[in-house]
């Protein structure tokens, strides 16, 4: 469909966790996608087992770990960050700053609580120039293509739906995207 990694949620705290003889069979059916592992509270020790046993091309961390932490890690990790309305342009560049150099990138996945202002479109849009950032499509306020356009972000993070039945998901919303995103 488009997507350049696919994320699977291996630690047992985080809801929808999976093993990791699933994600191997998942990702034995898809090509040229690179495989991303989802922690919360898991040691690095056995996030870097779980990276090796899975073929993980990198991890997306809930949570902040220590530098030290972070140096241990045996594949690139991207970090999730929570949008903060009222947080100072400042103040998120210098979290951005703090946090940049462990990581390959960030990821804002839950949207803002309101639609974004253009101080905050425009603020924005300057830090997904200065740092490697994904973003959830719902931070649009309208078009995403022409949101996509406006900010340049590295990428969007798409969840794909919810099971019908077992085996089964409902991969909808992710098609409306990428059908609007599609180059003609």
């Amino acid at each position: 469909m488009g997507a350049d990694y696919i994320t699977f949620r291996l630690d047992p705290t985080l809801p929808g966790a999976v093993t990791p003889a699933l994600v191997k069979e998942l990702s034995s059916w898809v090509a040229g996608v690179q495989l991303v592992g989802e922690f919360d509270t898991l040691p690095i020790e056995e996030i870097n087992t779980l990276a090796q046993e899975c073929g993980l091309q990198s991890v997306l961390l809930h949570k902040q770990r220590r530098p030290e932490e972070m140096a241990a890690l045996s594949v690139p990790a991207l970090v999730l960050v929570n949008w903060i309305p009222d947080m100072l342009p400042e103040d998120v560049d210098n979290r951005f700053r703090s946090l940049g150099q462990h990581t390959t990138g960030f990821v804002l996945a839950d949207l803002p609580p309101q639609p974004l202002t253009e101080f905050q479109l425009a603020h924005l849009t300057e830090q997904a120039r200065s740092y490697t950032i994904w973003l959830a499509p719902g931070f649009a306020n309208g078009s995403v293509r022409e949101f996509v356009e406006k900010v340049q972000p590295q990428g969007l993070v798409l969840e794909g739906g919810d099971e019908i039945k077992p085996g089964l998901r409902d991969f909808s919303e992710m098609e409306a995207v990428f059908e609007e995103l599609e180059v003609e």
